[in-house]
């Protein structure tokens, strides 16, 4: 998920800005998309009344990327405790070998599979990132903010008949209370095409307890590295500071210029910026605290503190933090925006600080914050004032150096904050979750999303030999790889599931022992060690690419022409459509890796494993025909790489691979990434398998599944609400259930 993050948060603050914020997750007519009336009815919405429970509760977990073979793995090692929520549900529950997910196996593209049981060809989700077929081609949606199950074209609007729904409108129809915490598509919110409303939040959007997936601040992660001659004694600090409850060993030394100036927002419809623009004003200093009475100057502590608001001794009640007093070997420190009506926050992390402050790094995170859709205001703020305002989740433009500032930080002290990210942000997710369960003991289905190790796997999934452990040397492949990177990097995966597992394990205690646990991910995972340019593919095979929007994801990739009376503003004739349809199939169908370092696991060097195209002859007309593997949004094009290529990661300026010629912007088609994990890549692949692990009074004891797919989740869980699935693709696992 993490490499949609700030996309899906800017589509997320720009959703607020126009009055709805969503977050940073059977066969079908080939001309047809609505599948009769077997789904729920708009009219058959019950306002969430909870008729009394049949059946114990259900918890659903998501843990994002999280393989079964990892798992597995990790617990037959210990990595996992015997004792944590993974092993404990693995050894008294069901377990799937090979749980097949959604087509590309992307976050949100899963994630709705999971909670609609309907393909993404019904749901309408067929990408982390796509265009809306009647938008315009330089206009894009993100699958977290997209409709679920479709819209209707013309005229343009809600669908009378959505291909599918989640699960829990059927549930609240029949009686049933359901909460999501950060759930794709849990989040509230209205959604718009074109200026149009295609998708009220009512009921699809909405639960009895609905807390969208955070969004960006507007102030993006920021490094910073001061010395000693950057402090000076602050005799009026130093006295705040004391009053505030707050000693020093050795005189306190302060900033006397801010290092840093930004504003906010009063109102909650706008974010923040770097610029002065907003109404509310803040300037941040640094005071130096030295902690140990070792009888040794010796400063251990920064506080980072307003100007304008200074330093005040507290308590402070969330979202409110006060200063933010973060210690070098300690976790970040979170640190609110006083007054800003989006509940916007951010935390500092010291990396190193030494004792006389002749080098002084430090790290503010991302801003962030709940998004506050007015259907689920009361359930935002519950969170924003018993757990806090939204934290910064692990950011992969810190370790990539995309965000200023970290030029000059050592790989670790940028790897440290990563994890500190890590552990911080899943431990706030599981606050939510817990909270959730604790404030609504009577609901019938709580779905919780965990973000690791989804992102921790993107960035450090360094298990290929073809990978380079240097981004931007291309001998570092091979025998050449860093070996002490390779075993930092594989220590930071197991982290990152240990991390996840005690979130499980808090979530799951929370629930009691007389609920049934369901822990699933959205996909596997798989390490990738070529960077892939489709503009240059399609570019090099003579293709006007002004003619198209190319949308990819991952390793999956949406072609969409640029078609007179489809999107709107479209140019290109219905001739010159069918020919280019054409065109773009066999430029895809054709592209190879010709390289024998990298080829060797490719069929005949073929690039890509699956490709389909939009069928040209329906009664709906040219540009508008589905089929049993292209949905209402699909490209008209839909294609998914192999293993070991990904569209993300290109850098800039581009780093060619061992044995490729020089790189060109122009045309070099394939380069090195500057990360190592993706998913995306045709889910019948083991590698791509998500995990399935179900444990509870409703699910029989040491059970194995060998292989079932993602689309029975949303089934099972209704059959052990006693509520009959309609509408849906895939079956209920009877063999697990009592």
């Amino acid at each position: 998920m993490k490499k949609l993050f700030f996309l899906i948060s800017s589509i997320s603050l720009a959703a607020t800005l126009a009055g709805a914020a969503a977050p940073v997750h059977a066969d079908q007519d080939d001309n047809g998309r609505d599948r009769g009336s077997d789904g729920p009815r708009d009219g058959d919405h019950d306002q969430g009344h909870h008729h009394g429970r049949r059946s114990p509760p259900v918890v659903l977990i998501s843990l994002d990327g999280a393989k079964p073979d990892f798992i597995k793995q990790f617990i037959e090692e210990g990595v996992l405790p015997r004792d944590g929520g993974l092993a404990r549900l693995s050894r008294h529950g069901a377990v799937a070998v090979q749980n097949i997910t959604a087509s590309p196996s992307l976050t949100a593209v899963s994630h709705i599979e999971i909670a609609t049981g309907s393909t993404a060809v019904h749901n309408d989700i067929p990408s982390n990132t796509f265009q809306a077929i009647v938008g315009a081609s330089t206009s894009s949606l993100s699958g977290f903010a997209a409709p679920i199950g479709g819209y209707r074209e013309s005229p343009l609007g809600p669908s009378p008949h959505p291909t599918a729904s989640p699960l829990w409108v059927q549930l609240r129809q029949q009686g049933k209370k359901v909460v999501t915490a950060t759930w794709p598509g849990g989040d509230g919110a209205d959604i718009s095409i074109n200026g149009t409303v295609v998708q009220p939040a009512q009921p699809i959007r909405t639960t009895d307890f609905t807390v969208p997936f955070g969004a960006f601040g507007g102030l993006g992660a920021q490094g910073f590295s001061l010395t000693q001659t950057d402090f000076a004694a602050d005799p009026a600090v130093a006295t705040a500071l004391q009053a505030a409850g707050r000693f020093s060993f050795s005189p306190v030394l302060a900033t006397s210029t801010p290092i840093e100036t930004f504003s906010c927002a009063s109102a909650s419809t706008a974010t923040c910026t770097s610029a002065a623009t907003q109404d509310l004003k803040y300037a941040i200093r640094i005071a130096a605290l030295d902690t140990t009475n070792d009888n040794k100057v010796n400063y251990d502590t920064l506080v980072f503190f307003d100007t304008t608001r200074g330093i005040t001794a507290g308590p402070f009640a969330p979202p409110a933090t006060g200063p933010a007093y973060a210690k070098f070997g300690g976790e970040n420190a979170p640190f609110f925006f006083d007054g800003s009506g989006a509940k916007v926050g951010t935390a500092y992390f010291v990396s190193q600080l030494a004792p006389d402050l002749s080098v002084v790094r430090f790290a503010r995170y991302g801003a962030n914050f709940i998004p506050r859709n007015a259907p689920v205001l009361a359930d935002v703020d519950d969170i924003n004032n018993s757990v806090g305002f939204w934290r910064p989740q692990a950011d992969f433009r810190i370790p990539e150096r995309l965000s200023p500032g970290f030029t000059n930080f050592p790989d670790v002290e940028i790897e440290t904050m990563f994890e500190d990210m890590v552990k911080t942000f899943v431990r706030y997710q599981a606050d939510i979750g817990e909270r959730a369960i604790k404030n609504h003991p009577d609901a019938d289905l709580v779905m919780v999303y965990i973000e690791q190790p989804d992102g921790s796997e993107h960035q450090f999934l360094l298990t290929d030999p073809r990978q380079g452990t240097n981004p931007k040397d291309p001998s570092s492949t091979g025998t050449n790889q860093d070996p002490a990177k390779v075993a930092r990097y594989a220590s930071y995966i197991r982290f990152a599931y240990q991390t996840a597992d005690k979130a499980v394990k808090r979530i799951t205690e929370a629930a009691g022992e007389d609920s049934n646990v369901i822990v699933v991910s959205d996909h596997g995972f798989a390490p990738f060690h070529t960077s892939v340019s489709m503009t240059n593919i399609l570019k090099n095979a003579g293709i006007d690419t002004t003619k198209l929007a190319i949308r990819t994801s991952g390793p999956a990739a949406n072609i969409y022409i640029n078609l007179q009376q489809r999107e709107s503003g479209g140019t290109v004739d219905p001739a010159t459509y069918s020919a280019l349809v054409a065109q773009i199939t066999d430029a895809v169908k054709n592209a190879v890796d010709p390289n024998p370092k990298f080829n060797g696991s490719l069929e005949a060097g073929r690039l890509f494993t699956v490709v389909e195209t939009r069928p040209l002859q329906c009664e709906a007309g040219i540009g508008q025909c589905t089929s049993k593997t292209i949905g209402q949004d699909f490209g008209d094009v839909f294609a998914l790489m192999a293993p070991g290529y990904n569209f993300d990661g290109i850098q800039s300026p581009g780093v060619a691979r061992l044995g490729d010629a020089a790189f060109s912007a122009a045309t070099t088609m394939l380069s090195m990434p500057n990360f190592y994990g993706a998913h995306g890549h045709d889910p019948k692949l083991p590698v791509m398998s998500a995990t399935f692990i179900a444990s509870g009074p409703g699910i029989r004891d040491n059970t194995t599944i060998r292989r079932m797919r993602n689309l029975d989740v949303a089934p099972t869980i209704m059959q052990i609400l006693g509520v009959r699935p309609h509408g849906v693709d895939g079956e209920v696992l009877r063999e697990i259930l009592r």
